[in-house]
């Protein structure tokens, strides 16, 4: 175990609320529908204890997560809530047309109210050649303009969003057509769009965030090295504009509680195991089991790409736990931190719940009173 790093000292006070973060892991002898009944048991944990946000990552071709298409997951998931915002964490959108992002979360704004977050990201959610099949580039297809030239959606990123913000508004996108215009609305209407909010692991995501106002989100839980340099150029370039008057962000932390500090880091073996094989392999596969079925594969190799990440979670009892939440928010002057529960299953856990990962959310609301709150 590494012990993490001293934090800068700030004041701790301050009421924080916290949100979850969930890429749907499918561990070992689980089926995706099984996976999926797990995270449902998890958002409802949440929801029911005060959490502010669900949402959910797109990630293709991965065996150990079955987050792959965030609006269809949460029309599933969001059943049976009531108060917490579901949202994505987020969509890919060079995988997809803008058009077709609007409306699945319009849709869900027809289903849910006004409780959706629409998270975007620009990056692929997988490999390379996933990548291109997503895009329609397997064999000779290619996406290209009007003179037959090829279209990277990457370089398109910054006018797809602007595309889907005027999609979702109620004056709509003007498309010029023959001297004139044709206006296009997201269907269904709705009176409350879902919440834009710009997600990255780089100063793209934040420059381009501020310049739109809107809401911005770094990935601190998997590259937690930027985050200070990311909000710092967020803040500091925001620009008020009709989607937001000051900059609004939080932070994303990888979270695992246990009854000693031993346990959760017990816990976290199966995550510290995935972590470094996306890195050096093997191919990865679904989550390993805690205790001896993880032991049996882990390396040091392994190990040490965990270590190097050590120091940006939030890993041991719930007042440890808590206390490093508060910390962490302090540092960065956030009033809201968004845990990924990273908690691994047991042998004998049921296999359609994830009884590890809902002690985490229970464990903190009661830590944070955020039923109460």
């Amino acid at each position: 175990m590494k012990a993490q790093a001293a934090d800068v000292v700030a004041d701790m006070t301050a009421p924080l609320s916290l949100s979850v973060l969930d890429l749907i892991p499918v561990r070992l002898g689980q089926t995706t529908g099984q996976a999926l009944a797990a995270s449902r048991e998890l958002v409802r944990a949440a929801d029911r204890l005060g959490f502010t946000r669900y949402w959910v990552a797109e990630h293709h071709n991965m065996p150990a997560v079955a987050s792959t298409e965030p609006a269809v997951e949460l029309m599933h998931l969001g059943q049976g809530t009531s108060r917490i915002r579901l949202g994505s964490g987020g969509v890919m959108l060079p995988n997809h047309a803008p058009l077709a992002v609007a409306e699945r979360f319009a849709l869900l704004t027809a289903v849910f109210g006004d409780r959706i977050d629409m998270g975007i990201g620009r990056a692929p959610g997988t490999d390379p050649y996933t990548s291109a099949a997503m895009r329609g580039h397997l064999g000779e297809a290619r996406v290209v303009d009007a003179q037959g030239a090829p279209l990277d959606p990457v370089e398109q990123f910054p006018q797809h969003i602007v595309d889907i913000l005027a999609l979702l508004s109620p004056s709509g996108a003007s498309i010029p057509v023959r001297g004139g215009e044709h206006v296009l609305h997201a269907s269904p209407r709705v009176d409350e769009a879902a919440q834009v909010w710009l997600l990255g692991s780089s100063g793209y995501s934040a420059q381009l965030s501020a310049a739109l106002g809107l809401p911005y989100v770094f990935a601190n839980h998997f590259m937690g090295n930027g985050t200070e340099a990311a909000i710092r150029l967020y803040r500091e370039s925001f620009t008020p504009t009709e989607h937001g008057s000051e900059p609004r962000t939080f932070v994303t932390v990888n979270a695992a509680v246990g009854e000693t500090a031993e346990e959760a880091w017990e816990l976290v073996q199966p995550f510290v195991y995935q972590m470094g094989a996306l890195r050096i392999g093997p191919k990865l596969e679904p989550q390993r089991l805690v205790g001896e079925d993880v032991a049996s594969v882990m390396t040091e190799g392994h190990r040490r790409i965990g270590e190097s990440m050590w120091d940006t979670w939030a890993v041991g009892t719930a007042a440890e736990v808590a206390e490093r939440l508060r910390s962490i928010a302090a540092h960065f002057e956030v009033d809201e931190i968004m845990i990924q529960p990273i908690a691994g299953a047991r042998p004998d856990d049921p296999i359609d719940s994830v009884p590890a990962r809902v002690r985490t959310v229970e464990a903190l609301s009661r830590e944070f009173d955020l039923e109460r709150a």
